[in-house]
């Protein structure tokens, strides 16, 4: 007779798996309860973070005018369009959650799809909750303190707590974490909506002085394809989170139409608003203050809101919570997806039959973000490194599209993209990684050494088939501990 430790490791019982169904999952996996307007505002709540409100300075510091800024921004919305659109096509051929991890495993096999999850899931969004979280503490604390910096650790503990509160928020209820991302996407864009009608109402009233940094528009453009090209990547940085919606696509309801309909309507949105966010900082805010501040839009808000420009750095913090909390959000699933394929722990597939969330998982990558807070003094360089990983996979994720493309030339494609779209983006991908390793060899190669570094941990425990039995049953107890710890099933399992 089985024990009931043995019947924790399968799955849970008939309740739970009744109640699984009324939640929409079927007693299995992920419930699909994420709609159209769930899919915009997770992809506008990713993409529009604190990158808006720092961005525009390092743009107009490589672009060099304020004509060639403007042309930056539209075309890294363009690009970014470009990239969610193949994505797309990915998303609707490759219907599994984890996005550029399960098309990795499905094109290339499970050791290039591992060192994709393992720099994304160990390092990249951690690390990227943990800079949202201290951004947010930052110019949470800025009315506070207007004229001098924080007490030592305010800010840490400030961010401590909000990835605390948003590690609960998502272990809590999917509900939650959606009402959370919808909440603060309207916020943050309510915000951007408060600088753009500022500057189209200024432009209205015909005052030259508002018109400055128009005149001569495309004076003192740089001259350099280098130079362009990394204001395309301050640019691109902003639009970050075009494609995390397909980290989730099996929770997205009816994902043949609703997946590209979403992307196309945040990327279109996102555009829009940053270029017009763009033009109204420049009717306010020369070229030349906006390099001396890089908190441009506090900059505006002091100029224009006298005595309510407090509002602006709190309009800011609540873009970063809507940005964490997608990034948490979004990494669990990754992690789920992961733990699904045997490439990690076998507890981050399990669910919480009452919450319907993947409890272990979002305990995780929240323990993860804390622990990359405590180090926060080298995460911001950690970042840096790791950019020109993120644009090898997106890359390699191009690759597999068209490798699909000739392995899979029958199987259904509700959404098939020309093949020249993932072939200009796949040559833009490819100039992403070339550039920075000419402009700092040094950095490009951390970056790799962080997708090197993965390599043994494959090579231990994936790679490794006879393992000591010690070794496996020390797994199991654990897993079994943990369980019983946070009432988690196995819900992938046959009963």
């Amino acid at each position: 007779m089985a024990s009931a430790d043995d019947a924790l490791l399968k799955t849970g019982d008939k309740k739970a798996g009744k109640e699984g169904e009324e939640t929409g999952g079927g007693g299995k996996g992920l419930a699909a309860t994420l709609g159209l307007w769930n899919g915009v505002s997770m992809i506008v709540g990713c993409i529009i973070g604190s990158g808006i409100f720092v961005s525009p300075t390092g743009v107009q510091e490589k672009a060099g005018s304020v004509g060639m800024s403007l042309i930056v921004w539209v075309a890294s919305g363009f690009f970014a369009a470009i990239g969610a659109y193949c994505y797309a096509e990915l998303g609707t051929l490759i219907r599994k959650s984890g996005g550029d991890y399960a098309y990795m495993m499905e094109a290339f096999g499970p050791f290039w799809a591992f060192l994709r999850l393992w720099i994304e899931a160990i390092v990249v969004r951690p690390c990227t909750a943990t800079i949202v979280a201290i951004t947010f503490a930052i110019y949470m604390l800025r009315p506070f303190f207007p004229s001098c910096p924080p007490p030592d650790g305010t800010v840490q503990l400030l961010a401590a707590l909000l990835l605390l509160l948003l590690t609960a928020v998502n272990a809590y209820s999917v509900r939650a974490a959606q009402f959370v991302m919808d909440f603060f996407t309207t916020a943050k864009i309510f915000a951007l909506c408060c600088i753009i009608g500022t500057g189209a109402f200024l432009l209205c009233t015909g005052n030259p002085k508002y018109y400055d940094s128009f005149e001569n528009i495309f004076e003192g453009s740089a001259q350099d394809v280098q130079s362009v090209s990394l204001a395309f990547y301050s640019g691109l940085f902003a639009y970050q989170g075009w494609n995390y919606l397909n980290f989730i696509v099996e929770e997205l309801q009816n994902p043949k139409r609703n997946l590209p309909l979403a992307i196309i309507i945040s990327c279109s949105l996102c555009t829009v608003i940053y270029t017009l966010t763009n033009i109204a900082l420049y009717t306010v805010v020369s070229p030349d203050e906006m390099l001396a501040s890089p908190a441009v839009a506090i900059l505006f808000a002091e100029k224009m809101y006298g005595a309510f420009a407090f509002v602006m750095p709190i309009f800011v913090a609540f873009s970063t919570i809507g940005s964490a909390n997608g990034v948490i959000f979004t990494s669990s699933r990754l992690f789920y997806v992961g733990a699904r394929e045997g490439q990690m722990p076998r507890l981050l597939t399990m669910i919480n039959k009452q919450t319907r969330t993947p409890l272990p998982a979002v305990l995780f990558t929240g323990f993860l973000s804390l622990l990359y807070l405590i180090l926060s003094d080298n995460v911001f360089k950690l970042i840096n490194y790791t950019q020109i990983v993120y644009w090898i996979a997106i890359a390699a994720a191009m690759v597999a599209l068209l490798w699909f493309r000739k392995t899979m030339p029958d199987a259904p494609r509700p959404i098939r993209v020309p093949t020249i779209f993932p072939i200009i983006f796949l040559l833009g991908c490819i100039a992403l990684v070339i550039l920075p390793i000419m402009a700092d060899p040094k950095e490009a190669a951390v970056g790799l050494l962080l997708i090197l570094s993965g390599i043994p941990v494959y090579a231990i425990f994936i790679g490794w088939k006879n393992k000591p039995k010690c070794f496996d049953a020390s797994m199991d107890k654990l897993t079994i501990f943990c369980q019983k710890l946070f009432m988690v099933v196995d819900d992938e399992k046959e009963e």
